[in-house]
């Protein structure tokens, strides 16, 4: 397979028996001044035998040329009759006439029952039917691989709230979820599990020839399919390794021994990588507004030269293939598709923990997560709480307390954990989220007038790797990174925050200490934590300006 994204697309087939040899396709996309495009189709044919070339001009000069003119023709009609409606089938489905949908019996009414149960949910009743709809009228091809993010997107919704309201459609009839383990280089699903337990520590790729370990923030996403009793989906591949499967790779050129090839690149801002398929090291591309337009990339037996190199957004790269193989150029993005609701996303949502609080990972194993802010707090003396008002009234409470810190947790799109006695464990991705949170949960309690009157709530939060395993049946964290954190609520005297310098240094979190609110204050300090003696912590201490007395 070759092509420049946007503007070219080829495959070239090698037969091992038959009447050809070998056929390479191309497809060029060349704009026009009126604003239309020019497909130009080629194929080129080498048969193997009298039988093949007799054939290829009937097949290839007639049959082809005339099905292939009707199915151009019929896009360009579609183009000029239709707009794409993102209203409907997200915006997934052109109007292209194609196989209706094939609903399982009585599928129909299960979609309107599930319809129904989304409503009741309390899912917003304009994103209900674009979901609904995407089930009833989607292609198989895309129904099979639904991304929350991507259709969140294309309607202009929170990515969340779209994220959440596919979750609760599984729970509803409406969708099944599927965990894809994709493959680092190639970024191609190796394998797919519909749940937790299912997922390997190390998969293997056949295409890139390569084990890899299973990361929650870089090689699993969750997507989503229709329910088969509503609709069963025919499973299959667009093609093996095309740019719709591999769509990070923006260019992929297949160059001979001595073959020399230009080609022009249409760069978003960010960083690349040039690699070969079967050889070791890469080449880093730095694309900005203002870099060199033209590279010469020679691929030499050496290797690629170490560090960065600066292009334009439009750069030129002259290819050079001075080894002694047959070699396939590859330049991708560095960074996983955004559009891609990660496992690190998914198992930090307050939503799927309450929804699926059986999903877990098998006993033992354990998957990294990448960069997690965790917060725990505890309730201070809360001994004498039930000494004061009695073990029931005070149960009631601390309860009742643990929901005040649910609602600011979920507001900041984090998840708790775990509660232990009146202490809870939470996580967030970002590290400003953990701190409003509790900042906001610390007020409510400041203000409240009722029987949470004069509670204090201790705090402390750190960012870093975490690792998730499974304990008592469900998620949870474990790691150096919890350690801290834990540390560090132990200094918290309640009604404040004690933070690491990891969250101090945090550019949002940053900007949230430039407007802090005036009745908190902030002060620096150095400590060590109880457990990791002989290492000083640098740490931050945000409390108000005058701490309530005790009640």
């Amino acid at each position: 397979f070759e092509w420049v994204e946007p503007s070219c697309f080829g495959v070239i087939r090698t037969y091992r028996s038959g009447p050809l040899l070998s056929m390479r396709v191309r497809v060029d996309l060349l704009p026009l001044p009126d604003g239309g495009t020019r497909l130009q189709y080629d194929v080129a044919v080498t048969a193997r035998n009298a039988l093949g070339w007799t054939a290829i001009p009937i097949q290839i000069g007639w049959l082809s040329f005339r099905d292939f003119t009707r199915v151009f023709r019929a896009y360009d009609k579609s183009t000029h009759d239709h707009t794409t409606d993102a209203s409907t089938a997200g915006g997934l489905v052109t109007r292209i006439p194609s196989t209706p949908v094939k609903f399982a019996r009585g599928g129909r009414r299960r979609l309107q029952a599930a319809q129904n149960a989304l409503l009741t949910e309390g899912i917003d009743a304009d994103l209900v039917p674009r979901l609904t709809d995407v089930v009833a009228t989607c292609d198989d091809l895309s129904a099979h691989q639904l991304r929350p993010y991507e259709l969140a997107d294309i309607w202009g919704i929170p990515r969340r709230q779209v994220l959440e309201a596919c979750l609760v459609a599984t729970r509803c009839g409406l969708l099944e979820f599927e965990w894809h383990l994709l493959c680092p280089l190639c970024r191609g699903a190796k394998a797919r599990t519909p749940s937790l337990g299912g997922v390997e520590p190390v998969v293997h790729c056949d295409t890139c020839n390569i084990d890899f370990e299973v990361n929650f923030e870089r090689s699993v996403e969750l997507t989503f399919h229709p329910d088969p009793a509503i609709r069963a989906i025919v499973r299959g591949e667009y093609c093996i390794a095309g740019p719709r499967v591999t769509p990070h790779v923006v260019a992929q050129q297949l160059l001979a021994p001595g073959d020399n090839r230009t080609i022009q690149l249409n760069l978003e801002p960010g960083s690349y990588r040039v690699r070969l398929l079967n050889e070791r090291g890469v080449r880093i591309l730095r694309a900005a507004a203002g870099g060199p337009d033209d590279i010469a990339l020679p691929m030499r037996a050496v290797g690629w030269p170490e560090g960065e190199l600066d292009v334009s957004l439009t750069p030129k790269l002259h290819l050079l293939n001075k080894l002694g193989a047959e070699q396939l150029v590859i330049v991708e993005r560095q960074t996983l598709s955004d559009q891609a609701a990660t496992g690190a996303d998914v198992i930090g949502l307050q939503k799927f923990r309450d929804l699926f609080a059986a999903e877990a990972l098998r006993p033992g194993e354990r998957i990294s997560v990448g960069n997690l802010a965790v917060l725990f707090t505890d309730l201070y003396g809360s001994t004498q709480i039930y000494s004061n008002i009695g073990d029931a009234t005070a149960f009631g409470v601390v309860m009742s307390h643990f929901d005040v810190l649910r609602d600011a947790v979920n507001q900041e799109d984090g998840a708790v954990i775990k509660t232990m006695g009146d202490s809870v464990m939470a996580v967030f991705r970002h590290p400003v989220q953990a701190l409003r949170a509790v900042l906001a949960a610390q007020e409510q309690l400041a203000g409240d007038k009722g029987e949470l009157s004069g509670l204090r709530l201790k705090a402390g939060i750190h960012w870093g790797p975490c690792i998730s395993v499974t304990l008592n049946g469900s998620l949870d964290y474990f790691g150096t990174t919890v350690n801290v954190a834990a540390r560090l609520q132990g200094l918290s005297e309640g009604d404040d925050v004690v933070v690491s310098d990891a969250i101090c240094n945090d550019p949002e979190v940053v900007d949230f200490l430039e407007d802090l609110p005036a009745h908190l204050q902030i002060d620096h300090l150095e400590t060590e934590l109880r457990g990791f003696d002989g290492t000083s912590f640098a740490i931050a201490r945000l409390a108000s300006k005058q701490k309530r007395c005790t009640a």
